[in-house]
């Protein structure tokens, strides 16, 4: 993707929480003169591979299942925080006038080979390490061993698992880090007025590093 320097995130534990944040990610793939992306909730292992392992399954009557083999080259897109920036949040708006509306974001972009796997087991333990990540914290979490056992492994029958290790990151985080002072000064008091928290956060904290 098109990389200013000084919109680059390069950290690999800020990429990581960003995408653990954010887990549903966009999986592309091309194949047959096409491309076509599904949308998978991402499970990452970091401690695997240089970059970190992601885990995830798809139905198995997907498309990407059936029509591709094991080694394929993905990317994998996780989209943050995204907000419209207006120019009248801006200093030089009132100084000079020169100013034009854009766009805030944060997306990480992983790259990786991918291996289909078709193991029970494997998908079991993909399954419950998926539910207990996102049911952590509930009052009351739901257990994969809550379902009865005869329900749980026809649905399994009908899932393929998905395992991607990470080969590059890439970050960025284009949150008014080209603006002067004043201009990201106007921009967190004009997001944190819309109710836009996450990305004045992210804007605030761009101005502080």
């Amino acid at each position: 993707m098109y990389q200013p320097p000084h919109f680059r995130e390069e950290r690999r534990e800020v990429l990581h929480a960003m995408m653990r944040a954010h887990p549903l990610a966009a999986l592309v793939t091309f194949s047959d003169g096409r491309l076509d992306a599904n949308h998978v909730p991402m499970l990452l292992d970091a401690g695997r591979g240089p970059q970190g392992t992601l885990l995830a399954h798809i139905a198995r009557a997907n498309d990407l299942a059936r029509r591709h083999d094991s080694g394929i080259e993905v990317l994998v897109i996780f989209q943050g925080a995204e907000s419209y920036i207006s120019p009248s949040w801006y200093e030089t708006k009132r100084e000079t006038g020169k100013v034009v509306p854009t766009w805030n974001y944060v997306t990480v972009h992983a790259h990786g080979r991918l291996r289909i796997f078709d193991d029970p087991a494997w998908l079991r333990r993909q399954i419950t390490a998926l539910t207990e990540t996102h049911e952590a914290g509930r009052a009351l979490p739901w257990h994969v061993d809550d379902a009865p056992e005869a329900f749980l492994q026809s649905q399994v029958k009908g899932i393929v698992g998905i395992e991607i290790e990470i080969t590059a990151l890439e970050g960025k985080w284009k949150v008014s880090q080209n603006r002067p002072a004043a201009d990201r000064e106007g921009v967190y008091a004009g997001l944190s007025a819309d109710g836009d928290g996450a990305m004045a956060d992210l804007v605030k904290r761009a101005s502080e590093d």
